[in-house]
């Protein structure tokens, strides 16, 4: 089934959003992720693992990754019109609806279980200070009043961040300038009990501390400037992170006896211990913990429903979860998506502890980032005109930041990784099998292009026999009529080669338009019967004519069809046969090979059960009739040997079949056709034929009776005669098998290419 994507103009109800700012609406979500959790209860620990100058290379190289990803973010943002969705839309208008749905659905996820994460996690920190409250019902209630800050408007969760942003403020300001960590005798025996951990392991704690620019990138719908905002938003969120990321360490060696260890252990809360005021029940670091929670629960949980809102837009999801697209109100807010994102919370949230699948949304997290760059930097690499960012980063920087997103991911978990991955890769087969249709372009018809213009250039215009493939012209008609010659191309080709399946029609019949329309049904017809090739419609007062003008026209550089696939001309007037000669006259002087497909079975039907070349005998048989390796000789062997490897044909027996006079070269020639056969190692069964004086025909109708395919040679076209030649040939076969005719007209030597020097 095929389905249609809406325009993107469809994808808000409304052109101008709620109008959010660069700093409530991008820099403020951002800089609340990024300023979370770990920074309070990990950071003292990272630095008490490492020491000072190694955190700042942990905190250095993990904001560089962020950055860069950050630059192509903002090189994406200010190419195009970021509408709602944030980073799904980018992915999907960069680099396919395929590739954006399979990104955006576990993004969609990753999003929605944080807001349980996070809950959760602010959960713990109150039990901390009230020992006697349940988790689960603390969890619960802050995950109602997040999603009621949610559906009450974007504007006003931002303006709660403010409050929150003004807490975690606080405790930075407490933290700089508190005091030193009073020595306490315990701290060095609670410290020995803790395992110390490698460079990497510690790097792998932190990393995810820098995360959280999706935040802001998730909230493009509701801004009023996204192509402005999201740059400067979310670059000065990764550059203050930095800044203060780069400061806390000076803090916390400083204040903390080197001698007490008390920042290997987490438990000691030593942020708390050297803050002003950490003596008290609630004090500004506790507020910031709380804040850095919260501020991180109402994030995910404005980022999670818009993201539901543009896959069901887009027709990402299935049909009966399209409502998820419904906007309401004149801010077209995900009222629906935001409660069906409830629902899920808190089915996770009463499940307890998100410890096993934390890490698989860290990943997803990434893989958003990794995919985010490839889309920038393939965009910049390919220098498409339809590419005009304001805010121009070179594609380098973006494949730097691609290879450092799955560098950290492997670091931190590969289980996961691999997890994540396999889950992405599945969906976008299933995204890909659906054929959901895309109005818009994307960067993937660049990369082909820009492979093909490579690939092209590089194919030497001197044909190597070793390196022969098959490049099928098959002039069918219409397809439907002669289906048969399109399944003998493909089990020709069978992925070796090309095929073009080219029908030739009256002159003024069609339009220009209407033939390209034509071209297109033509290839919609071969798709949906699982045949790769391409359609071509040329237009002639008859087909001789036409079949001359494709030879002439069609192709590109060295890349042209070598051989000409066509059926037997079942036309008994002398005109035609006329024709039907100059045709393969033309053929051979345009150093065109020539393949006549005859069939008498009429099963010719695209649809019929068994057509020809499915033969469903056990022990199936292709004779090839033998008149020396050179010339036709050579290509027929090939061909039989190409079939012989598609699973059409893959139980076949090829009988190589020679005709001798008499006794005398009987003997002979049995040893030289078993050491030719050998030699060419195609699995062919050599067979010997004495004449005894019957004619040709007789041997080969009484040979090649029960065989299933018959390969017979062409003589080289000639002036006179040939009509007559052709003709005989034609009652010659009459009867057998299905039979293949060949002529070899290539300047190659096929025998190069089965006789193979192996010294």
């Amino acid at each position: 089934m095929t389905l249609q994507s809406p325009h993107p103009s469809t994808l808000d109800t409304q052109d101008e959003a709620i109008g959010l700012g660069t700093f409530g609406g991008v820099f403020t979500p951002s800089i609340l992720t990024i300023l979370g959790v770990i920074m309070y209860l990990r950071f003292g620990w990272v630095v008490g693992q490492v020491g000072l100058y190694p955190t700042m290379a942990i905190v250095t190289i993990a904001t560089s990754i962020t950055f860069l990803t950050a630059l192509s973010i903002s090189a994406i943002a200010t190419d195009q019109v970021v509408r709602a969705g944030g980073a799904y839309y980018m992915i999907s208008r960069s680099l396919g609806i395929e590739t954006g749905g399979a990104v955006g659905i576990p993004l969609y996820f990753a999003q929605a279980l944080s807001v349980a994460l996070y809950t959760i996690g602010f959960a713990e920190s109150v039990k901390n200070v009230f020992p006697n409250v349940s988790i689960v019902v603390v969890a619960l209630i802050t995950t109602v009043l997040v999603t009621a800050l949610a559906l009450a408007s974007a504007d006003i969760a931002i303006k709660a961040q403010y409050v929150i942003m003004a807490a975690i403020a606080l405790s930075l300001v407490a933290l700089f300038f508190g005091h030193d960590v009073t020595v306490d005798p315990s701290d060095a025996v609670e410290a020995a009990k803790i395992e110390r951990v490698g460079f990497w392991a510690v790097f792998a704690v932190f990393f995810p501390a820098v995360t959280g620019i999706m935040s802001g990138v998730n909230m493009s719908g509701d801004l009023k400037d996204p192509i402005r905002s999201i740059p400067r938003g979310t670059l000065a969120a990764v550059i203050v992170g930095y800044i203060i990321y780069m400061a806390i360490p000076f803090v916390l060696v400083s204040r903390t006896p080197t001698a007490s260890n008390a920042l290997l252990n987490p438990e000691m809360m030593v942020m708390k211990r050297i803050a002003i005021g950490g003596h008290l029940l609630i004090d500004s670091i506790v507020l910031g913990v709380w804040g850095a929670t919260l501020s991180s629960a109402i994030g995910s949980i404005l980022g999670a429903p818009r993201i539901l809102q543009a896959l069901a837009r887009d027709n990402i999801l299935p049909r009966s979860l399209r409502w998820l697209g419904k906007g309401n109100g004149p801010t077209d807010d995900p009222r629906l998506g935001t409660l069906f994102t409830l629902g899920i919370v808190l089915a996770v949230v009463m499940m307890g502890s998100l410890d096993a699948i934390a890490p698989v949304l860290s990943m997803f997290f990434l893989t958003t980032y990794m995919v985010l760059n490839i889309a920038a930097g393939l965009e910049g690499f390919l220098q498409s005109p339809s590419f005009r960012p304001t805010f121009k980063v070179h594609w380098s920087l973006s494949v730097l930041g691609a290879i450092g997103c799955i560098a950290v991911m492997f670091l931190i978990n590969p289980v996961a990784t691999i997890a994540a991955l396999v889950i992405v890769g599945l969906i976008y087969f299933w995204l890909e099998r659906r054929q959901i249709e895309s109005t818009w372009g994307d960067v993937r018809q660049g990369i082909w292009m820009t492979v093909v213009r490579t690939a092209l250039l590089n194919i030497d215009d001197n044909a190597d026999p070793k390196n022969w493939r098959p490049h099928l012209l098959v002039l069918s008609g219409a397809p439907s009529k002669r289906w048969y010659l399109i399944e003998m191309a493909r089990a020709l080709t069978h992925n070796r080669g090309l095929i073009t399946v080219a029908s030739i029609i009256p002159s003024g019949s069609r339009s220009i338009a209407q033939q390209e329309k034509a071209e297109v049904v033509l290839r919609e017809f071969l798709d949906k019967r699982g045949v790769q090739a391409f359609a071509k419609i040329v237009t002639a007062d008859d087909p001789f004519i036409g079949t001359k003008q494709l030879l002439e026209t069609y192709g590109m550089g060295p890349l042209i069809p070598n051989t000409v696939l066509l059926g037997d001309s079942d036309d008994p007037d002398i005109e035609s046969i006329e024709r039907y000669c100059n045709t393969i006259r033309v053929c051979h002087g345009a150093k065109r090979n020539v393949v006549i497909y005859r069939d008498e079975s009429g099963a010719d039907a695209p649809d019929s059960l068994h057509p020809p070349m499915y033969a469903d005998q056990a022990d199936q048989r292709i004779d090839v009739w033998w008149g020396g390796l050179q010339s036709n000789g050579g290509l027929m062997l090939i061909l039989a040997y190409l079939l012989r490897t598609s699973w059409q044909w893959r139980s076949a027996e090829i009988r190589l079949k020679l005709v001798v006079s008499d006794e005398e070269a009987l003997e002979a020639a049995e040893v030289n056709l078993e050491n030719l056969t050998n030699s060419l190692r195609i699995g062919a069964k050599p067979e010997v034929i004495l004449a005894n004086n019957r004619p040709f025909e007789e041997i080969l109708r009484t040979s090649s009776a029960s065989a299933d395919l018959v390969f017979l040679g062409l003589a080289v076209p000639h002036e006179g005669g040939y009509q007559a030649y052709y003709q005989t040939l034609q009652d010659r076969v009459v009867g057998l098998p299905a039979t293949v005719m060949v002529l070899a007209s290539e300047n190659l030597d096929f025998s190069e290419l089965l006789q193979k020097d192996v010294s």
